[in-house]
């Protein structure tokens, strides 16, 4: 059988839960289970499992990870935070756990940090296009629109159809003033399919003195 969008995720809380009731001590069940239901948008639900995960096997790199992630969707950066640190300490080499640290870290304020993190995760996979934007979030929000717009380049050459990047890198034109070139990026977002916010639209036809 097939399954399709939130069918594949019912069928994997079914699955797990039904191996879990054969083996309470499944850790893998416990993670897979809390996966599908953050995919579900059940956070609460996620965060027990994967924190049960934990308990079971306490050296679980993912578990700490995919737990920092919900927590980070939650807005609670401090507790993701601590649950990257605990997958790096398990796994030094988890460029996922930096480069999320670095989001968690970004979103904190605390941007000196988050671009250390992104570093060390272009370090590990130098060829991640979505590191190179949040790097660039990180720069943008510090005011260093030069570096911002260097990296979502860096991003666009690894995947010329990102649509994130021309976003951001339209931002960052249109913070320093570099209205043609906004609105060529938000042209490209748009034609990717990417929905601009309507407020920056107005602001940028204001600042530009063009409709588009």
């Amino acid at each position: 059988m097939i399954y399709f969008g939130d069918e594949i995720y019912d069928h994997s809380i079914s699955s797990n839960t039904k191996a879990l009731e054969k083996n309470s001590m499944n850790a893998e069940a416990y993670n897979d289970r809390g996966v599908a239901y953050h995919e579900k948008g059940l956070y609460d639900e996620a965060i027990s499992d994967f924190s049960k995960a934990i308990e079971i096997n306490p050296k679980d790199a993912d578990a700490y990870y995919n737990r920092g992630t919900v927590y980070g969707i939650k807005g609670q950066y401090d507790q993701a935070i601590l649950d990257y640190n605990k997958a790096i300490e398990i796994n030094p080499r988890f460029a996922l756990a930096y480069d999320n640290r670095g989001n968690a870290y970004s979103e904190s304020g605390r941007y000196d940090e988050a671009i250390s993190d992104h570093n060390k995760a272009l370090e590990i996979n130098p060829k991640d296009a979505i590191v190179y934007v949040n790097r660039g979030v990180a720069y943008e929000k510090k005011g260093q629109y030069d570096q911002a717009i260097s990296d979502y380049n860096k991003a666009l050459e690894i995947n010329p159809r990102f649509a994130l990047a021309y976003n951001n890198r339209g931002w960052a034109h249109y913070f320093k003033k570099e209205y043609d070139k906004s609105w060529d990026d938000i042209k490209q977002a748009r034609e990717l399919g990417y929905k601009i916010p309507a407020e920056f639209l107005e602001d940028l036809r204001k600042a530009s003195g063009r409709e588009k």
